[in-house]
């Protein structure tokens, strides 16, 4: 059989893989098993290429094979970030890369209690602190998500800065975008939520034994 032979055999059977890949690529629902079998189809498709001398598909998906495999790595290091953050400080560092900047002053209020709520924010400089509880907010912390959690998409408290300084805000939409791509991505950020809700119960729990503790009374010198 001679090369020509070897080259349309090669050709059809890549076609056939390469279909197979592109059928079970629509049936995918999230995005981490759809960037894998868009890799395994860039790389059929490559190597049948070769032989067929078919160079616009095989400069195609030699652009498309770099692009996938970023891409591939962006979602699985987001997971490999939120699940590091929900086991150790609670960091939003891995949120910044899908943020806008928004320069505060002091006094400013970024939101109300009961006004409806459509993004959360990231503080990375400055001071802010939750009106209705009173808890400052430390550089690093993020606020705002407990209204993507609410049945009615409101604010649960006002949040003011007391400080000059900066936070990063990020859409619900972004969130939701990030979550359908990726379930686990969302399993690990409702995790920190809860994790985030738990410390600011504690604080308050804290604070409230601290008024309602009886106070000691020294006796007066006789």
């Amino acid at each position: 059989m001679d090369t020509s032979h070897l080259a349309q055999h090669a050709g059809a059977a890549g076609s056939f893989f390469a279909s197979i890949f592109v059928v079970a690529t629509l049936s995918m629902r999230t995005m981490i098993p759809l960037r894998v079998f868009a890799i395994l189809t860039n790389i059929v498709l490559i190597v049948t290429a070769i032989p067929t001398h078919n160079y616009a598909t095989l400069i195609l998906h030699a652009i498309l094979l770099p692009m996938n495999t970023y891409r591939l790595h962006q979602m699985l290091q987001l997971v490999r970030d939120v699940k590091k953050s929900v086991n150790s400080d609670l960091s939003m560092e891995w949120l910044k890369p899908f943020t806008t900047e928004r320069k505060c002053t002091a006094g400013e209020v970024l939101f109300y209690k009961d006004e409806k709520a459509d993004s959360m924010f990231y503080i990375t400089s400055g001071r802010f602190r939750l009106v209705e509880s009173g808890i400052e907010l430390p550089v690093g912390a993020i606020v705002g998500e407990f209204g993507m959690l609410s049945p009615t998409n409101t604010r649960t408290q006002t949040l003011e800065c007391i400080e000059s300084g900066m936070v990063l805000s990020v859409t619900y939409d972004q969130v939701e975008q990030l979550y359908v791509q990726n379930p686990a991505f969302g399993f690990y950020f409702l995790r920190l939520a809860s994790a985030r809700l738990f410390q600011n119960i504690a604080t308050l729990e804290q604070r409230l034994a601290q008024h309602t503790a009886p106070q000691v009374v020294e006796p007066k010198p006789a």
